[in-house]
């Protein structure tokens, strides 16, 4: 089944499109990231999953569901972690999460028992009987992702959730994040590229209105990423250089005395062969390193900027 599926989906407002003919679809558990500029269409995108939103044209379903016609089975199964969340201030969190697990029609004993277990998950299990009104700003986003999951959904979509955290928070929430994918589909969103880079198995990226790309990190990583080995030898020798340059792995070469720097999108092959290259010419490795192309280079090549 697939959890999300999304086929020429559109939104307008007035004379302005919000989204233009988004296609991709999600199956089975693990983290999707999904990224674009402010003003590309995420919470837009967010909002319609949740139905929050309508789209104006299009086919959107998820976990099985037509957003349009069968919300209610949807928001039963699905846990929704907003930017900016809101509460009853006047409400401790253990109250409020009391009244979320209601809103479900979970049991009393269900309630109790996944309120001790996601409060301390998410570490406000000491300020759960404090109003929320005192909660700081990484203690209401905390609550919020604990709220999310009162249900057990198969799919938890989180908006910005490490946005208002510490970087103890963020990690501490990218450990949770890591851990429930195993049991989940998380659709995530948020502007700290390296924290996708983390958790996320597949990256779905939109630009202006529409998807520009929506694969697996594994095959993103393989398409776009490049490699960068830098290497320093005794002696210099300018004839490597010739022999590297006729390899089918060296994209581009930069040498400045004895250092070399080796751009390439083979790596497994160019690191093995570049060390045996240099047994053979009886060459001495003074020092050896390794790069490569991040997240948040792709992210910017992709969307032209």
């Amino acid at each position: 089944m697939k959890i999300i599926n999304c086929e020429g989906l559109s939104k307008k407002y007035k004379d302005k499109k919000a989204l233009e003919d988004i296609t991709f679809s999600i199956e089975g558990t693990g983290c999707i990231g999904f990224l674009g500029a402010n003003g590309a269409g995420k919470t837009t995108t967010m909002r319609i999953l949740t139905g929050l939103a309508a789209p104006t044209s299009g086919k959107v379903e998820v976990v099985g569901y037509d957003v349009s016609k069968d919300i209610n089975k949807i928001r039963k199964e699905l846990g929704y972690c907003p930017q900016t969340p809101k509460f009853y201030n006047y409400m401790t969190g253990q109250e409020w999460m009391n009244w979320v697990g209601s809103m479900f029609d979970l049991d009393k004993e269900t309630i109790k028992k996944r309120n001790e277990e996601l409060l301390k998950m998410c570490g406000i299990w000491e300020a759960r009987n404090r109003k929320i009104g005192g909660y700081s700003g990484g203690m209401r986003q905390r609550l919020a992702i604990a709220q999310a999951l009162i249900n057990n959904p198969k799919l938890l979509i989180l908006d910005e959730p490490v946005s208002a955290l510490d970087p103890m928070g963020r990690y501490d929430v990218l450990k949770l994040i890591g851990k429930l994918k195993n049991k989940m589909t998380i659709f995530m969103s948020t502007h700290i590229i390296d924290d996708i880079a983390r958790v996320a198995d597949k990256i779905v990226i939109i630009d202006k209105g529409s998807v520009i790309l929506s694969d697996s990190m594994n095959e993103i990583m393989k398409k776009y990423a490049k490699q960068i080995i830098e290497f320093s030898i005794e002696p210099t020798d300018k004839n490597i250089v010739k022999i590297l340059n006729n390899k089918s792995w060296v994209s581009k070469i930069d040498v400045d005395g004895s250092k070399f720097k080796i751009t390439t999108n083979q790596f497994e092959i160019a690191r093995t062969q570049l060390l045996q290259l240099i047994i053979d010419e009886k060459l001495s490795l003074i020092s050896y390193g390794v790069s490569g192309t991040s997240l948040e280079n792709v992210f910017l090549k992709v969307v032209g900027n």
